[in-house]
Protein backbone atom coordinates (compact mmCIF):
# COMPACT_ATOMS: atom_id res chain seq x y z
CA UNK A 1 0.00 0.00 0.00
CA UNK A 2 1.35 3.68 -0.74
CA UNK A 3 0.18 6.82 1.27
CA UNK A 4 0.73 10.16 -0.43
CA UNK A 5 -0.13 12.99 2.50
CA UNK A 6 0.02 17.08 2.11
CA UNK A 7 -1.52 16.69 -1.76
CA UNK A 8 -3.59 19.55 -2.15
CA UNK A 9 -6.76 20.21 -0.44
CA UNK A 10 -6.04 17.39 1.90
CA UNK A 11 -7.98 18.98 4.90
CA UNK A 12 -6.81 17.74 8.62
CA UNK A 13 -10.22 15.69 8.41
CA UNK A 14 -8.60 13.83 5.73
CA UNK A 15 -5.50 12.85 7.33
CA UNK A 16 -6.92 12.31 10.78
CA UNK A 17 -9.72 9.88 8.37
CA UNK A 18 -6.12 8.22 6.88
CA UNK A 19 -5.01 7.37 10.42
CA UNK A 20 -8.18 6.01 11.07
CA UNK A 21 -7.72 3.91 7.96
CA UNK A 22 -4.46 2.50 9.12
CA UNK A 23 -5.35 1.94 12.48
CA UNK A 24 -8.12 -0.47 11.10
CA UNK A 25 -6.50 -2.32 8.47
CA UNK A 26 -3.18 -2.78 10.82
CA UNK A 27 -0.58 -2.86 7.70
CA UNK A 28 2.31 -5.26 8.10
CA UNK A 29 4.11 -2.99 5.47
CA UNK A 30 3.35 0.01 3.95
CA UNK A 31 4.96 3.24 2.14
CA UNK A 32 3.81 6.86 2.63
CA UNK A 33 5.28 10.07 0.55
CA UNK A 34 4.90 13.69 1.14
CA UNK A 35 3.10 14.60 -2.03
CA UNK A 36 5.56 16.81 -4.60
CA UNK A 37 4.07 18.73 -7.49
CA UNK A 38 4.52 17.17 -10.85
CA UNK A 39 4.28 20.11 -13.59
CA UNK A 40 1.35 19.64 -16.27
CA UNK A 41 -0.66 18.02 -13.97
CA UNK A 42 -4.05 19.51 -12.04
CA UNK A 43 -2.78 19.37 -9.06
CA UNK A 44 0.29 20.99 -9.61
CA UNK A 45 -1.73 24.37 -10.00
CA UNK A 46 -3.40 23.69 -6.88
CA UNK A 47 -2.36 25.88 -3.46
CA UNK A 48 -0.75 22.96 -1.58
CA UNK A 49 -1.17 22.94 2.46
CA UNK A 50 1.56 24.41 4.51
CA UNK A 51 5.43 22.30 3.91
CA UNK A 52 5.87 21.86 7.57
CA UNK A 53 2.32 20.41 7.88
CA UNK A 54 2.65 18.10 4.99
CA UNK A 55 6.08 16.99 7.15
CA UNK A 56 4.11 16.27 10.55
CA UNK A 57 1.54 14.66 8.66
CA UNK A 58 4.04 12.27 7.52
CA UNK A 59 6.14 11.93 10.44
CA UNK A 60 3.08 11.16 12.37
CA UNK A 61 1.28 8.20 9.57
CA UNK A 62 5.56 6.93 9.13
CA UNK A 63 5.29 6.34 13.04
CA UNK A 64 2.14 4.89 13.01
CA UNK A 65 3.15 2.85 10.10
CA UNK A 66 6.66 1.91 12.00
CA UNK A 67 4.49 0.78 15.12
CA UNK A 68 2.33 -1.89 12.95
CA UNK A 69 5.16 -3.25 10.64
CA UNK A 70 7.37 -3.69 14.36
CA UNK A 71 4.11 -5.63 15.84
CA UNK A 72 3.86 -7.73 12.27
CA UNK A 73 7.39 -9.12 12.44
CA UNK A 74 7.44 -9.67 15.89
CA UNK A 75 3.92 -11.74 15.27
CA UNK A 76 6.13 -13.95 12.41
CA UNK A 77 8.58 -15.78 14.61
CA UNK A 78 8.01 -19.17 15.08
CA UNK A 79 5.73 -19.26 11.74
CA UNK A 80 6.35 -20.65 8.34
CA UNK A 81 6.23 -18.26 5.26
CA UNK A 82 7.12 -18.54 1.10
CA UNK A 83 9.50 -16.01 0.86
CA UNK A 84 11.01 -15.29 -2.68
CA UNK A 85 14.96 -15.59 -3.01
CA UNK A 86 15.76 -11.76 -4.57
CA UNK A 87 19.43 -11.33 -4.60
CA UNK A 88 22.45 -12.51 -1.96
CA UNK A 89 22.58 -10.82 0.99
CA UNK A 90 25.55 -9.21 2.41
CA UNK A 91 27.04 -12.58 4.75
CA UNK A 92 28.46 -15.52 2.76
CA UNK A 93 25.63 -18.18 1.85
CA UNK A 94 22.87 -15.49 2.54
CA UNK A 95 19.95 -14.64 0.48
CA UNK A 96 17.35 -12.46 0.80
CA UNK A 97 13.87 -12.04 -0.65
CA UNK A 98 10.13 -10.70 0.57
CA UNK A 99 7.48 -12.61 2.80
CA UNK A 100 4.37 -13.62 0.69
CA UNK A 101 3.62 -10.56 3.20
CA UNK A 102 6.31 -8.11 1.53
CA UNK A 103 8.93 -8.67 4.88
CA UNK A 104 12.26 -8.97 3.91
CA UNK A 105 13.82 -12.05 4.82
CA UNK A 106 17.32 -12.92 4.61
CA UNK A 107 18.64 -16.78 5.39
CA UNK A 108 21.43 -19.05 4.99
CA UNK A 109 20.75 -20.69 1.77
CA UNK A 110 22.17 -21.74 -1.49
CA UNK A 111 22.27 -19.81 -4.49
CA UNK A 112 20.77 -22.10 -6.31
CA UNK A 113 17.40 -21.30 -4.45
CA UNK A 114 17.65 -17.36 -5.56
CA UNK A 115 14.07 -16.97 -7.79
CA UNK A 116 12.59 -19.57 -6.30
CA UNK A 117 10.09 -19.78 -3.75
CA UNK A 118 10.75 -21.13 -0.23
CA UNK A 119 9.34 -22.19 2.92
CA UNK A 120 10.97 -20.27 5.66
CA UNK A 121 10.68 -20.41 9.05
CA UNK A 122 10.87 -16.93 10.83
CA UNK A 123 13.52 -16.90 13.80
CA UNK A 124 14.20 -13.52 14.75
CA UNK A 125 12.72 -10.11 14.00
CA UNK A 126 15.08 -7.30 13.13
CA UNK A 127 14.48 -3.39 12.31
CA UNK A 128 13.76 -4.02 9.05
CA UNK A 129 14.02 -7.21 8.07
CA UNK A 130 13.18 -11.03 9.58
CA UNK A 131 15.45 -13.57 9.52
CA UNK A 132 14.66 -17.12 8.77
CA UNK A 133 15.40 -20.88 8.68
CA UNK A 134 15.16 -22.39 5.54
CA UNK A 135 12.78 -25.59 5.91
CA UNK A 136 14.11 -28.57 3.96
Amino acid sequence: MIFIVGFPGETDQDFADTLDLVRQVGYGQAYSFKYSARPGTPAAEKDGIEPAVASERLQELQALLYEQQYAAQVAMVGREVKVLFEKKGRREGQLIGKSEYLHAVHAVAPDHMLGEVVRVRIMKDMTNSLTGEVLG
